[in-house]
């Protein structure tokens, strides 16, 4: 999502840990599907990714994932990661470690993954979500790092994959960190708002939609900003209701009263993830009950949004315009 819809900074777990390759400590980060999730991201470069070397494979084919005590590891179990110390490679490298016996990920769903990070200097665990709520990512996602996104196309869900990737520090080091993935569900999101047309109040933004779903937003002339906030769902989805607490997938476009659009997921040409714990008052409190699948127009009064901040383009004391596709929940 972009920065623009932030309220505030949000950890975002192990995303906040993970330093990207190529990618320095004053080199800013591109906000995306992958960053949101914390799922491993490809540095923003126009430079041809690094191939590996022997001595890379050599590195990937190494580690060996274990149950407790040795034992077999079975599905959904966390993996002890083994390998000698002092592991090292110069490019992203990753394999299938084991087949699942689920159906076949496609291009385009969105990846269920639990994940634990271990250094390679020591194979000390870094982080881990098994426990915990598992990390999403989208098949196919150009963020994501090549060589991860070739082992995971073609698998099957239940498989374990294994990852090494070089990591720079802040001081200039690199060191590596390998990566133990399980593939633990898929869902296919859909890429634009579907279900019911419901017939808005007179008077507000009127909304009109292209062959692709992407809205644009016409502001009637003498229109007044309210003081409430302005919920108005265009299109009623048959999915389950969205809570506050969750993160949702979202095609959006906002603008200012004026018409400026100041932000587009449309534009970028691929929908967002955030948590809507995260977001400006306006977003929560309008997504908030919302079905997925739906289509809502959102009128945001400036103590819902920036109040007398200005953020970005957006002057302070703004009222903002939304028309937002919910298009996933977790």
């Amino acid at each position: 999502m972009n920065t623009t819809m932030k309220r505030r900074a949000v950890v975002l777990g192990l995303a906040a840990a993970l330093a990207l390759t190529g990618c320095s400590s004053d080199d800013e980060a591109t906000p995306s599907a992958s960053t949101t999730t914390g799922t491993p991201t490809a540095s923003p470069t126009t430079e041809a990714p690094a191939e590996p070397t022997a001595e890379d494979l050599a590195a990937l084919a190494s580690i060996t994932l274990e149950g407790p005590d040795g034992a077999e590891l079975a599905a959904g179990a966390e993996p002890t990661v083994t390998f000698e110390p002092e592991v090292s490679v110069t490019a992203p490298v990753a394999k299938v470690y084991s087949e699942g016996d689920g159906e076949v990920v496609e291009d385009g769903q969105k990846l269920s993954i639990q994940l634990v990070r271990t250094s390679g200097a020591d194979a000390s665990v870094l982080s881990t979500t098994y426990g915990a709520t598992p990390e999403e990512i989208v098949l196919g996602d150009t963020t994501v790092f090549p060589a991860l996104t070739q082992a995971l196309t073609g698998a099957t869900i239940g498989s374990r994959i294994v990852f090494l990737s070089p990591v720079e520090g802040a001081e200039g080091a690199t060191t590596t960190e390998v990566m133990a993935l399980e593939i633990t569900g898929a869902r296919t999101v859909p890429t634009r708002a579907e279900g019911t047309a419901v017939e808005p109040e007179a008077g507000l933004p009127t909304v009109t939609l292209d062959d692709t779903g992407k809205p644009s937003v016409d502001i009637p002339e003498g229109y007044e900003a309210p003081t409430e906030l302005v919920v108005q769902p265009l299109i009623e989805g048959d999915g389950p209701e969205v809570t506050a607490d969750q993160s949702v997938t979202a095609h959006y476009t906002g603008m200012l009263l004026d018409g400026t659009v100041f932000d587009s997921s449309w534009d970028r040409g691929t929908p967002a993830d955030f948590p809507l714990s995260g977001v400006i008052p306006g977003w929560t409190e309008g997504l908030a009950g919302q079905k997925v699948g739906s289509q809502v127009l959102l009128v945001i009064p400036a103590d819902k949004g920036y109040g007398d901040q200005a953020s970005e383009s957006i002057p302070a004391n703004s009222t903002l315009v939304f028309v937002v596709d919910i298009l996933d929940a977790y």
